[in-house]
């Protein structure tokens, strides 16, 4: 059975670093960029950040790599 995600709760309270990678990244999706793997790999690095700084769950580091950057999208 796959995990339920809450993105309402998971993407708030975020460090600054990593909110504003997510926030390019979503834009990137809906402008259509060619560089979507920069962005991609920009936030894969903050996420890893955040979570070996505590900053973030596991639960969230989890649904960012799920969501994001394996390329789910969901």
């Amino acid at each position: 059975m796959e995990k339920e995600y809450k993105e309402e709760i998971l993407e708030k309270c975020l460090p600054i670093y990593l909110e504003e990678d997510l926030k390019k990244l979503k834009e990137g999706i809906k402008n259509k960029v060619s560089y979507l793997d920069c962005l991609i790999n920009e936030l894969q690095g903050s996420v890893n950040s955040a979570f070996v700084d505590g900053d973030i769950t596991e639960e969230q580091c989890d649904y960012f790599y799920r969501k994001y950057i394996y390329g789910g999208l969901i």
